[in-house]
């Protein structure tokens, strides 16, 4: 599994954020987006690593625990907190890792995560909304709506979620019905699509927020 691993400093930081790119992107996306750059500037103690993922992640969970496995778990021991984070698809299958083992991370940050397909949707809007929406039964591939269903069940005392979007991102209908239900200092919405000069704002505004 190739990845980009932006250091810090000359040791390894207490801290990792790894970031998990959307459909049709790769690692070095983050690194022509500015990402590192606006560690840099800031000074902050604080490693990145940027993970290629393939559609094929998508429900696929012997992937996913191999991604857990490598990167995640050998972080874990050796005492690096680790920050899961994820770009639209990227963010989808980084809260279906939360959602099997979500005691293996610190944080999760999340830009315009894909929230699943227009019927799943409907159905949780119908319901109405998530606190009432009863997932049934899932199927073992069916990341969209495990995806909901941790979210519905999280814990208040799990580790902390932030949810970044653009207000003119297509799947903003979606987006704002996962806002919804999460505390509102847990929320940036900007002006934007979706696109990557909308995520490096976002990005700003997250190390601003919580890392400075």
């Amino acid at each position: 599994m190739r990845s980009i691993l932006y250091a810090a400093h000359s040791k390894p930081a207490d801290v990792r954020v790894i970031w998990l790119p959307g459909a049709y992107n790769a690692a070095d996306d983050f690194v022509r987006a500015g990402f590192d750059k606006a560690v840099t500037r800031r000074g902050l103690p604080l490693d990145l690593e940027f993970v290629d993922l393939e559609l094929r992640y998508l429900g696929d969970s012997a992937a996913l625990e191999e991604l857990r496995v490598s990167v995640i778990v050998p972080l874990r021991a050796a005492g690096i907190a680790v920050w899961l984070a994820g770009i639209s698809l990227g963010g989808l299958l980084a809260l279906d890792i939360a959602a099997s083992y979500e005691g293996d991370l610190s944080g999760l940050c999340l830009f315009a995560p894909y929230p699943g397909n227009r019927m799943l949707l409907q159905e949780i809007e119908r319901a109405p909304g998530l606190r009432n929406w009863q997932p049934g039964e899932l199927a073992d591939t069916d990341a969209e709506r495990r995806m909901w269903r941790y979210l519905k069940s999280r814990r208040i005392d799990a580790a902390p979620l932030y949810l970044g979007y653009g207000k003119e991102d297509r799947f903003s209908a979606g987006l704002a019905l996962l806002a919804a239900n999460l505390p509102a200092a847990k929320v940036d919405v900007i002006e934007g699509g979706h696109d990557w000069p909308t995520w490096a704002l976002l990005w700003e505004n997250f190390l601003d927020a919580h890392f400075t």
